[in-house]
């Protein structure tokens, strides 16, 4: 089972949080203020926070901007199945890779708490660039899922048996090489 290894320092993670939305703006990003209080009351870096409109070119380049600047990007919005959402299709144009567990995980954790609505979102994350970035839904429900269940744990060095952050100093090794 996993757990925190308290006889680990914990390491704090420069972190990003993009909001994806046309209606949103800094007075009413409420699923953008729940990353970041669950980002900062965890001890790490926010590093930067915006809000871009739902358009897939302007989130895939404030991806890019990010990745090799940042540890981790979460973004939040776009992840339905409008015509509108297209923050899915960003993230994949950016991603190196993509980390399918963290889409199943997220899942799984969604059908416990609204059932088979869990299958309306598309909840993704990768890497790129040495950057880990993640698609949550817009709710603030969603946002508190995904940190509460996932992020949280997976962003902590502490975290047993592995986590995000042990494995950061290897994510660009193949660039490395000779």
């Amino acid at each position: 089972m996993s757990s925190i290894d308290e006889s680990r320092e914990f390491i704090p993670v420069r972190v990003a949080v993009l909001t994806v939305s046309d209606t949103r703006d800094t007075s009413d990003d409420r699923s953008g203020d729940v990353l970041v209080a669950r980002v900062q009351e965890a001890g790490h870096i926010l590093a930067d926070r915006a809000i871009v409109r739902d358009d897939r070119a302007a989130i895939a380049d404030r991806l890019r901007n990010w990745a090799g600047i940042v540890d981790v990007v979460i973004s939040t919005g776009g992840t339905g199945l409008t015509g509108r959402d297209v923050t899915v299709e960003a993230h994949r144009d950016v991603y190196e890779k993509e980390i399918d567990a963290f889409s199943t995980l997220f899942t799984m954790i969604s059908v416990q708490k609204i059932g088979t609505s869990a299958v309306q979102s598309r909840a993704c994350g990768g890497v790129a660039g040495g950057t880990y970035m993640f698609a949550l839904p817009g709710s603030p429900g969603a946002c508190k899922d995904g940190w509460d269940e996932i992020l949280k744990f997976q962003l902590d060095y502490r975290h047993r048996p592995c986590n995000f952050v042990e494995i950061m100093p290897r994510l660009e090794e193949h660039k490395r090489r000779k």
